[in-house]
């Protein structure tokens, strides 16, 4: 989804190898999947946070990958500047990366229900 010339994915599959990952590499966005390893992944994030509040590491955006609806409130909680909903579609994946890379937030609107009308109202 996201691979190219120019990207370096580098992968972890438990809480501290993020931080070691963080701690080795220069990264320019974090991805977490809410399932990871012994650590989910607002842990992750929230420690992330934690760590930055008092100067132990660089600030770095975070993407949350979500299961469902009601685990937007867990990537708003944990300080996440962005998050999509599974299914993962890849161009949704990719419009929310260029978003955290520019500095700015992503909301993926997928979890929303949809509006349906009905009758003579109806559009």
């Amino acid at each position: 989804m996201l691979e190219g010339p120019d990207v370096l994915i580098l992968e972890a599959d438990s809480g501290p190898a993020v931080f070691s990952l963080l701690r080795e590499e220069d990264v320019d966005l974090v991805i977490l999947d809410l399932q990871i390893g012994t650590m989910g992944g607002m842990a992750i994030c929230l420690e992330l946070r934690n760590e930055e509040s008092y100067g132990a590491n660089e600030h770095v955006p975070v993407l949350m990958l979500l299961d469902r609806r009601p685990d937007v409130f867990l990537a708003r909680r944990s300080g996440a500047e962005g998050f999509v909903v599974k299914p993962l579609d890849p161009q949704r994946v990719r419009r929310a990366v260029r978003a955290l890379l520019r500095g700015d937030s992503f909301e993926d609107d997928a979890w929303k229900p949809k509006t349906v009308r009905v009758g003579a109202h109806a559009e």
